[in-house]
């Protein structure tokens, strides 16, 4: 797909360069540019260089041009992004590094990173963590957040760390029936969680994380917040550690 669209706007750039004749200029004739078109082609075909060297600028542009996207988002909504009322913040509320997770519960790699975010919390007590319900794989990932949404109304603070740990632990699908056991099991008041879950915050709460999501470009988890950085994947306890000791250090990722 990518060696198309590099040959298409190779193409399209020759073609609009040579074809656009100036005011007063004689035009290309439909035999002329057909000509010109096969040369064009051949010359890419037998100079691949030219496609990955396209190819490579092309990939170095979009990436650039994403992360000047997100890093504007982090600033104009960091309201939003870390302080949202509708949010699980663990750790300490005051910490100097803020660690951002858009996570689900049924993602397979959100279970893989947790014992990275475990011990992060562990070995950090300046570390602020904040737990971003984004739940894009499926109608059980919907109904597991809307719980965990409720839930956090009996289980404020540290105290909701017990409920997302053990839910995120899970093993096979993860839906209401699951997240609904999780609160049984650590004691939630069933009742007043069945009317918190119907709260119009739920779904507010849940179309704030879309909306940013949306605006950080995610699409898929785990993503971590860090600083001005957007870091997609289970990237491992070492890499997350580093830009977290960069925060505390400089106020960015990298310093």
């Amino acid at each position: 797909m990518k060696l198309i669209t590099a040959f298409g706007l190779a193409v399209a750039f020759a073609g609009t360069a040579i074809f656009a004749a100036p005011a007063g200029a004689d035009e290309f004739t439909p035999a002329q540019k057909q000509e010109l078109g096969a040369f064009i082609k051949d010359y890419l075909v037998n100079n691949p260089d030219v496609l990955r060297a396209a190819i490579e600028a092309l990939d170095k542009h979009d990436k650039q041009q994403a992360d000047e996207e997100r890093q504007k988002t982090v600033t104009s909504d960091a309201g939003a992004l870390f302080s949202s009322k509708y949010q699980a913040t663990i750790g300490n509320p005051n910490g100097t590094a803020t660690l951002v997770e858009f996570f689900d519960y049924n993602c397979h790699f959100c279970k893989g990173a947790l014992p990275d975010v475990t011990k992060l919390m562990k070995d950090d007590p300046n570390l602020k963590l904040v737990l971003k319900d984004y739940p894009v794989l499926g109608p059980g990932s919907v109904e597991a957040a809307k719980v965990a949404s409720a839930a956090r109304n009996q289980l404020p603070g540290d105290k909701f760390w017990a409920f997302h740990t053990k839910l995120l632990a899970t093993h096979g699908p993860v839906g209401k029936t699951e997240a609904l056991a999780v609160a049984r099991d650590l004691g939630l008041d069933m009742d007043k969680l069945a009317k918190d879950m119907q709260s119009p915050d739920v779904k507010t709460g849940l179309d704030e994380v879309m909306q940013l999501a949306d605006a950080l470009q995610i699409n898929g988890t785990p993503t971590f917040v860090v600083g001005q950085d957007v870091v997609v994947g289970a990237v491992g306890y070492d890499q997350l550690k580093d830009k977290v000791d960069s925060v505390h250090k400089c106020g960015h990722a990298t310093c």
